[in-house]
């Protein structure tokens, strides 16, 4: 999945794409019409030059009214880097595919939203001969979503002010009326978002309040992938059983749910050392390789397997 605030802030909208046209049009009031279709696209804008140049999500939105590119930019920190590589990603784009592209910022602090908001003029002062003016989504104009019907009406916009809002005094509040709107969701979009808002978190408290809850719900563990994997190996393990002897049949099933702990790292971007790899192989308990393959879903380190809770 994802595995960091970066990652987690642009890619919400690569699994929702909706959910960045209704955060144009009610958080920024921005008349942007109602897609028919929206589909992803390369993000890589390296030319010939070996000058790599990547955004971070690329939309298409085919409207009524034209043909959009929503190019979608987290920004953690203040970079003015950005005055020369936002320019060429719209120009690029642009010459490209001959429709208009839309420059979206979002980011986590208030500071980085001003910075980002400011007009990037290139050319004589007075007869700029271009202007870039980024639409920002940050804590100032993302709602917060504290009322719990209000979260279940909108889960995509509770799960953005969560991702967003996630460091602040109403976190708590925020997260615990998101637990009740990803309740009203599939299974599979719930394991998501709950990865997304896990990623973006970086107060300490806040990350705990969540991990909590979702240690109660727990949306992952119930993805059908994991699902799969886990009871593959149960009943691998009782099907060896019976053909091949107890032991071994046991050894299917630990195998099944070792691989389940590495599949679930990998798929968060948490990097397994040497040392948790050769423990996790190691481990004879069934019951202890499940609880790692619990945890593997919020660890940020795979270190913090092995740490009682």
């Amino acid at each position: 999945m994802v595995g960091s605030s970066h990652e987690a802030l642009h890619r919400i909208f690569q699994k929702d794409p909706e959910l960045l046209t209704k955060a144009l049009q009610r958080v920024l009031d921005v008349p942007f019409p109602r897609p028919r279709e929206i589909a992803a696209l390369n993000v890589d804008l390296t030319e010939v030059e070996p000058v790599e140049r990547r955004v971070d999500t690329l939309l298409r939105a085919e409207t009524d009214e034209g043909t959009y590119l929503l190019v979608v930019e987290s920004q953690g920190k203040v970079d003015e880097r950005k005055r020369g590589s936002w320019p060429y990603y719209l120009s690029f784009l642009y010459e490209k595919y001959r429709c208009e592209p839309v420059l979206i910022v979002i980011t986590q602090s208030r500071s980085t939203a001003k910075w980002a908001s400011r007009p990037i003029q290139l050319g004589f002062p007075g007869w700029y001969s271009l202007t870039v003016r980024p639409l920002v989504l940050g804590p100032d104009n993302v709602p917060v979503i504290t009322d719990e019907r209000q979260a279940v009406q909108d889960p995509s916009l509770a799960v953005l002010s969560a991702m967003t809002h996630g460091r602040g005094p109403q976190a708590a509040a925020i997260l615990e009326s998101l637990v009740a709107a990803l309740r009203t969701i599939d299974t599979d979009s719930a394991a998501a978002f709950a990865q997304f808002v896990d990623s973006c978190l970086t107060d300490p408290q806040a990350k705990q309040i969540w991990r909590d809850l979702m240690t109660a719900t727990q949306y992952f563990w119930r993805h059908q992938l994991a699902e799969q994997v886990r009871e593959e190996g149960r009943s691998e393990g009782l099907e060896q059983g019976l053909e091949q002897g107890l032991e071994e049949g046991l050894e299917q099933g630990r195998q099944k749910l070792r691989e389940l702990v590495f599949l679930i790292l990998g798929s968060r971007g948490v990097p397994v050392t040497d040392a948790v790899r050769d423990r996790v192989s190691a481990c004879p308990d069934l019951d202890q390789l499940e609880t790692w393959a619990q945890r593997a879903v919020h660890v940020t380190d795979a270190a913090e397997l092995f740490v009682q809770r």
